[in-house]
């Protein structure tokens, strides 16, 4: 069954080399933006987070092992699962707790990466990694 959900849509040459290039550098943004929670992934948001730690870890953990297996194109619909949520959490956060702007001129924060980044694992997970993945070599492509 999980075979059967993680094969790849045969995707044309060209669509497949550019999900290719979304894939890897979405994927080196989030295991830079993973790389520092990843070191202290219970507690990266700080002693007095109002996140419990198992899902600070979570988020980190999407984010790092996300990035690695979108440049893998490796269970590409699980890791874009994960960073979905994350990043879904994360414009709400932005958006509707902090009151952030969706883009704030000269700094400050904004809920716009987060919102781009949802939009590329919303992608990744209704139209998968493409024909140059290690999903399509492992699990095969259906047409």
């Amino acid at each position: 069954m999980l075979k059967r959900f993680l094969r790849v849509l045969d995707q044309p040459f060209a669509a497949s080399a550019a999900l290719l290039v979304l894939r890897v550098v979405a994927g080196i943004a989030f295991i830079l933006h993973g790389f520092g929670k990843i070191q202290a992934p219970f507690s990266w948001m700080g002693p007095n987070a109002p996140v419990p730690g198992f899902l600070q870890a979570l988020a980190a953990l999407a984010e790092f092992g996300g990035g690695i297996a979108w440049i893998l194109g490796l269970l590409t619909p699980l890791a874009s699962l994960g960073i979905a949520i994350t990043m879904a959490v994360a414009v709400w956060t932005h958006a509707m707790v902090l009151g952030d702007p969706f883009f704030a001129k000269g700094g400050g924060g904004s809920y716009e990466p987060a919102s781009i980044y949802l939009c590329v694992a919303l992608v990744l997970i209704f139209v998968g990694p493409g024909r140059f993945s290690a999903d399509a070599a492992i699990f095969g492509r259906k047409t």
